[in-house]
């Protein structure tokens, strides 16, 4: 069971896991073990509330394909344990960020003293600049 709060929970049907070998450097080791991990969950076909499967499909993540399936590959760690703990609390923080309400952005004015202040530094400035013209004779 993966608990993505008080009222959401994944069942272990519903997240499959499969151990694959892990790339890159590692010595004798790396070539021998699958401890790396390929974390799938289907979106559409899992119990999840309507609301949570329609912010997830809305995600622009590279890790969701059009299908409705996440994909994850963790492959950080030394352990399979390890890499199978990271991917369940990478696709939990997925989901979280999904559903979490975005702050509505009120559009705001400058304030009047810090137009007169732009405005008066620009005017400082410009007259700094003109001084390092020639000189008349």
């Amino acid at each position: 069971m993966l608990k993505i709060s008080n009222a959401v929970e994944l069942a272990d049907w519903e997240i499959e896991i499969t151990q694959i070998r892990a790339q890159g450097a590692g010595g004798q080791n790396v070539n021998k073990v699958a401890s790396a991990v390929h974390l799938r969950f289907d979106i559409l076909n899992s119990s999840l509330p309507p609301f949570y499967k329609e912010r997830l499909m809305a995600l622009s993540d590279q890790r969701i394909s059009k299908d409705g399936i996440i994909v994850i590959k963790a492959q950080s760690f030394r352990t399979l344990e390890l890499n199978k703990e990271d991917a369940l609390e990478r696709l939990k923080e997925l989901i979280q960020e999904a559903v979490k309400q975005q702050k509505a952005r009120r559009p705001t004015k400058p304030t009047k003293g810090s137009q007169r202040r732009r405005v008066d530094s620009k005017t400082k400035k410009g007259k700094t600049k003109a001084l390092r013209g020639k000189v008349q004779l």
